[in-house]
């Protein structure tokens, strides 16, 4: 059964850097999810899909998947933005090029 590595994204609605600092390892679905017909629920049987493993580092994760046999797919880590500065009395500067409005 195949496995993806990826470090996760930031979050975009928080400005904090939290749950961007490690590497997971999950498993790749082999069967798609089906509906239950007596209660409409999404399952599946296969309950490796449910386990992330999180790892500090890539090479922890993929010497984890090597030592385990597991096949792996290294996702590609995405480029981290510069941070802007700003400050909140930037708004009322004047000389903006923009008015400043509610």
């Amino acid at each position: 059964m195949p496995v993806r590595i990826y470090k996760p994204a930031r979050n975009a609605m928080q400005s904090g850097k939290g749950k961007s600092d490690y590497w997971v390892l999950e498993h790749v679905a082999e069967v798609p999810r089906g509906r239950d017909p007596l209660m409409g629920w999404t399952s599946s049987a296969d309950t490796r899909q449910q386990v992330k493993l999180r790892f500090d580092s890539k090479e922890e994760a993929i010497a984890y998947a090597e030592r385990e046999g597991l096949a792996y797919h290294l996702m590609p880590e995405m480029p981290k933005g510069k941070p802007i500065k700003k400050s909140y009395s930037d708004n009322f500067k004047w000389g903006r090029s923009d008015n400043w409005t509610h």
